[in-house]
């Protein structure tokens, strides 16, 4: 995913468009990109249109969503496209996962639909992934995947992060996401491995 034969691009400071209008998804982007100094704004604030995700992978729809975003508004944008990948489930619901929460963006649906899809199975192993994509105006894009590992687990627990939070346990971990407070989870996410990435390959540190 993250070969390459030429140097990256790096930002250069100023503004940067977060393309989502995920309100949870844009603030723990904003709280990774704290310590750069970069003006970020939301593809929502601008009013820019949600593009149509057609790709059939993670990096597909991440590159799809910056470059719209960085045409329409003419900055750097930023786009995140992730989801949860269960292995019983042979992958599902991953790059649908957003659609299996509906139109009303329902997670506690979304979560009790994997549960009953799961039913008397018993392997659990299940990932986070996530990929990070970073465009220009003029096209050019870096793009950088970070996955985490862990298991399904029922009832949801905690009421922090968002989305599938509450039923993924990482790896050897004792709480789920939706237990963790933000900076524990900041630690070891699918999107701090992308965005770890990202940052050491584009950013500098304010």
């Amino acid at each position: 995913m993250n070969a390459r034969r030429f140097p990256p691009r790096h930002f250069d400071g100023g503004r940067l468009v977060i393309a989502s209008h995920n309100a949870g998804k844009v603030r723990e982007i904003g709280e990774l990109l704290a310590p750069f100094g970069t003006q970020v704004v939301s593809a929502g604030t601008l009013g820019l249109p949600e593009p149509d995700e057609t790709g059939d992978t993670f990096a597909a729809n991440a590159e799809l969503k910056a470059r719209a975003a960085a045409l329409a508004s003419g900055l750097p944008s930023l786009a995140d496209d992730s989801g949860l990948a269960v292995d019983a489930l042979a992958g599902a619901p991953g790059i649908y996962s957003a659609r299996w929460a509906g139109a009303a963006k329902d997670f506690a649906f979304a979560m009790a639909k994997v549960h009953t899809a799961l039913g008397d199975e018993k392997d659990r192993t299940a990932r986070f992934v996530c990929a990070l994509a970073l465009a220009w105006p003029d096209g050019h894009c870096e793009t950088f995947e970070g996955v985490v590992e862990g298991d399904i687990v029922w009832p949801p627990k905690g009421g922090n992060g968002f989305g599938y939070d509450p039923i993924f346990l990482p790896k050897d971990g004792q709480l789920t996401f939706g237990e963790m407070e933000a900076a524990a989870k900041h630690a070891i996410s699918h999107r701090a491995d992308a965005f770890a990435k990202l940052v050491a390959a584009c950013f500098k540190a304010d």
